[in-house]
């Protein structure tokens, strides 16, 4: 085989590895669309499902406008390059070769910062960050279901999909970032960078928006609001275990040339590591929210997700055993969140902030203890506690909760947050769309020589 052959062939097979893993992590929207349909009362089936398609758009088209450029042109800011690019700083007399040659000099990348697709790779690795930040975004989508306006709703998930969490992980998933770079932060599968991204942000956003009514009696006591579809939600969540598989696989580089997989931070790997650990994970997860949640079958399936997160930091270099004890004690504590969280009257639908925000900032954390002293290249801190601690609280914090919770404040203010209490009540389903997701629940029996309308029950508000 020639030379030219062969580069073809490897060029081939990591476009290839990376194209079929982010079709793959298509299934985790199959799923959130289904775990969060089940979630919904029957009334708010179809507005719940045609929300996460939005966030499937909404945030493909913004992340390509301008979420990729985030990620490629924050990893130096604020301690060395500009906010939007070193090409800011040329004097205004400055000639085209002279703001090129200040661009590659501070950010030693391709100075267009956007996809390239005719480089066989940097479209597919496109192609896979915009699953990630779609993902991102999906996690917002389950807590606030029944009751964000869907506008209200598109807009917090592009700020969150495509800017946020892109800039935390051009911080701390990135090899020029500088949580890496200065910190010698790891974070492999984006326990803090996204999953608590996603759950500080989301729990800034319930804060203004406020519980669905009925969630809470006059003493301020929590009902359980039981989804109209458990199983559907059961069946949903393990197709979102399946994208899982996809997700972390894609956290692998692999390009051409290599001699091996290596991690984001130029770390070596291998596959074996991601299929053993992240079963392993999703196995003792499962058991440890069953006991946690004394066998509740919704925390149970939540606690499949809330294992591979809590080990997903470091699944890369984590032995077996470390992975069970983490996904373990993570999904086992989870329900307690989640309770603690209901008991300070902030009704979250799907656990969002326990199993995505509390575990991910977990796993991160967890990182500084378990592979603390884990060597990285050369010129990069080695894996320690407090670098951990300060690029998770960064990402919960900076670019979590503090902007959740300031453009939902806007939105309510300007009364475009909630929907009104009589759409509502009547469900989102109608209020939106003008139709039922289950017609046929109206049946017509007939008895007794004439026909009645016979509305079947459907499940409401219960008091435990």
């Amino acid at each position: 085989m020639s030379p030219e052959s062969q580069e073809f062939l490897a060029t081939f097979v990591a476009e290839s590895y990376y194209y079929w893993a982010s079709v793959l992590m298509l299934l985790i929207h199959v799923g959130f669309l289904a775990y969060e349909g089940g979630a919904a009362r029957s009334k708010n089936v179809l507005a719940t499902m045609v929300k996460n398609l939005m966030t499937l758009s909404l945030v493909g088209l913004t992340f390509f406008f301008f979420g990729w450029w985030v990620y490629n042109a924050f990893p130096l800011f604020p301690l060395q390059g500009g906010i939007v690019g070193p090409w800011t700083s040329a004097t205004a007399d400055g000639t085209v070769g002279e703001v090129l040659a200040l661009v590659e000099a501070s950010y030693p990348w391709s100075p267009a910062l956007g996809p390239n697709i005719a480089d066989n790779l940097t479209g597919v690795f496109w192609f896979a960050f915009a699953l990630f930040a779609m993902t991102t975004a999906s996690i917002l989508s389950g807590a606030v279901i029944e009751r964000i306006r869907v506008g209200a709703y598109g807009i917090l998930a592009i700020v969150l999909g495509s800017f946020t969490w892109v800039v935390a992980a051009a911080w701390g998933w990135n090899p020029y970032g500088w949580f890496f770079t200065q910190m010698g932060y790891h974070d492999f599968g984006c326990s803090a960078l996204l999953h608590a991204v996603a759950g500080f942000f989301a729990l800034g956003v319930l804060i203004n928006l406020g519980p669905r009514i009925g969630k809470f009696d006059a003493q301020g006591k929590p009902r359980v609001i039981m989804p109209h579809n458990l199983p559907l939600t059961m069946v949903g969540l393990m197709l979102i275990f399946v994208g899982f598989y996809a997700f972390l696989a894609a956290c692998v580089i692999f390009t051409p040339g290599q001699t091996g997989a290596i991690t984001i931070y130029g770390t070596p790997m291998t596959l074996a590591s991601i299929g053993v650990n992240t079963t392993l994970a999703l196995s003792a997860g499962l058991v440890g929210a069953y006991m946690g949640s004394k066998a509740d079958p919704f925390y149970t399936i939540s606690g499949g997700l809330a294992g591979i997160i809590s080990a997903a930091a470091a699944m890369d270099i984590y032995s077996p055993a470390i992975v069970i004890i983490l996904a373990f004690v993570g999904a086992y504590t989870m329900p307690f969140v989640g309770n603690a969280v209901e008991k300070a009257g902030i009704d979250d639908a799907v656990g969002a902030f326990a199993v995505h925000g509390y575990c991910g900032m977990f796993g991160s954390l967890m990182v500084g203890i378990f592979a603390a002293g884990y060597p990285q290249p050369d010129g990069i801190p080695s894996i320690n506690f407090w670098g951990q601690l300060v690029g998770a609280v960064i990402s919960a914090v900076l670019l979590g909760f503090i902007p959740g919770y300031g453009v939902s404040f806007l939105l309510k203010k300007f009364g475009l947050l909630r929907v009104s209490e009589a759409e509502e009540i009547a469900g989102l389903d109608l209020a939106d769309f003008g139709i039922e997701g289950y017609p046929e629940y109206s049946i017509l029996s007939e008895q007794n020589g004439h026909a009645d309308r016979v509305v079947m029950p459907m499940p409401s508000v219960v008091s435990k």
